[in-house]
């Protein structure tokens, strides 16, 4: 087996490929939390709130998204196995691929939209320098290349592009961007300015949650491969957290300086923008722009390895070329304007399913290769503490189709100040204990009746 494990399937990774450590694991979650998909949801952030308030608002939810991000990625590093594999535990081997398919549809869905964002901005500098768009062309060749990067596997794009280029291309961008977006500006005028819109605080910080929230499924695809659960945790948790703030500060930011609405196509406009700059931004841009590939990468390989929890026997390479392919294709036909709803619904999945996770983690102390590759086909009690955190999520913010939202909205859900996240989050891992407890008494009990 090559050291770059680029096939590496469902089995717990052995020693010799925990090859990741606290260097790796920090360097590769600092590129996965440099998106231009986080700049653009920075310009949603700040709808209805000043910029002060949406700064608070991005720090506290960055904490919060990524304690979660950084424990899943201790997990994930523990058990040795992919995240929807590692769902086998708490929800049951066919219990999981409930599971499996919303991961495979969240990470097909960050391809196309890494994948439009990439192909905007890249026909945008084109059509500046060139004066040539064409975003279709841009859109199949970004396609190309991000499958390309899931077929080599994690280990070898750390080593071989991260660690040589991307991050050293990622920081200097990042600085130029930073002294670019907030040169000239009167501070104490820019922090009390108020973005249109209708965003309350607690639902800005539940936007920024959604963004780590979003990789919790992921973590444990590329966490299963460090050295260890300290690497882990701190490589995953601060290394993502201080680009993600960064960025969704810098949208926020841009938002209120360069007159955007806050409306959907806001956060295309903010990258053409950037785009149609200074000779220097637009160079930083497209640096970032270059990276960006990272993204969708992690998402074609997470969707092909979550696919092979339900079918093992199905070639990697074969997944890999299938997703890419999808992901491109969507990239082509779908509308950017649905990203930030996608964002909370994202959140009331997957903040409500970590806290299921978390709970039956902490009682097992750890999972076992037995827990995980011996477990029922489902169990019924913790699939129930999910689905009613995600009940209570959505009843707190409802997200998705119009006839949902009224649908909900009938019910009269509460006016709280806390937001979604945390109530959902909270139901979800009390639900979860409890039945895991009862669960391990019971076990208890009959192995001494035996």
């Amino acid at each position: 087996m090559s050291n770059r494990a680029p096939n590496w399937g469902i089995e717990p990774v052995p020693n010799r490929l925990r090859v990741l450590g606290l260097y790796d694991t920090t360097l590769l979650w600092t590129n996965f939390g440099v998106s231009l998909l986080v700049l653009a949801a920075g310009t949603q952030v700040v709808q209805g709130l000043t910029l002060r308030s949406a700064l608070l608002a991005v720090l506290i939810g960055g904490v919060i998204g990524n304690a979660m991000l950084a424990f899943a990625s201790l997990i994930g590093a523990q058990g040795r196995v992919p995240g929807m594999v590692l769902l086998r535990a708490p929800l049951g081997e066919r219990g999981s691929y409930f599971a499996t398919a919303l991961n495979v549809i969240q990470n097909v869905g960050w391809a196309i939209f890494e994948l439009i964002v990439i192909a905007t901005v890249a026909s945008a500098l084109a059509d500046r320098v060139f004066h040539f768009q064409a975003r279709w062309f841009w859109t199949l060749l970004f396609g190309a290349a991000t499958t390309a990067f899931a077929l080599l596997g994690p280990i070898s794009v750390v080593r071989t592009w991260i660690r040589r280029f991307a991050f050293w291309a990622v920081l200097g961008s990042l600085g130029w961007l930073s002294i670019w977006a907030i040169h000239g500006i009167e501070l104490s005028s820019t922090l009390a300015q108020r973005g249109a819109g209708d965003y309350r605080f607690w639902q800005a910080i539940d936007l920024t949650i959604a963004m780590p929230v979003s990789w919790l499924p992921l973590i444990a695809d590329y966490s299963r491969f460090s050295r260890s659960s300290r690497s882990a945790f701190w490589g995953g948790g601060v290394g993502y957290f201080i680009p993600n703030v960064l960025l969704y500060s810098l949208g926020a930011l841009l938002a209120l300086t360069h007159g955007l609405d806050g409306s959907q196509d806001s956060a295309v406009r903010v990258l053409l923008l950037l785009a149609g700059g200074s000779i220097a931004s637009a160079l930083a841009l497209l640096a970032l722009t270059v990276d960006e590939i990272d993204e969708p990468f992690a998402n074609i390989y997470s969707a092909a390895i979550s696919l092979q929890n339900a079918l093992p026997r199905a070639p990697q390479r074969l997944l890999v070329l299938l997703v890419g392919a999808g992901s491109t294709l969507g990239a082509l036909v779908i509308d950017f304007g649905q990203y930030p709803l996608f964002l909370f619904l994202l959140g009331s999945f997957f903040v409500p399913l970590f806290g299921v996770l978390a709970a039956d983690w902490l009682v097992r102390r750890g999972y076992t290769r037995s827990d995980i590759f011996d477990a029922p086909a489902f169990r019924p009690a913790q699939l129930t503490a999910w689905l009613a955190g995600f009940c209570l999520y959505q009843w707190l913010l409802p997200t998705g189709p119009e006839w949902w939202t009224d649908l909900v909205a009938r019910t009269h859900p509460p006016d709280i100040a806390v937001g979604a996240s945390l109530p959902a989050f909270a139901l979800a891992f009390s639900l979860a204990l409890s039945a895991s407890l009862i669960g391990r008494r019971r076990e208890a009990f009959a192995a001494a009746a035996n």
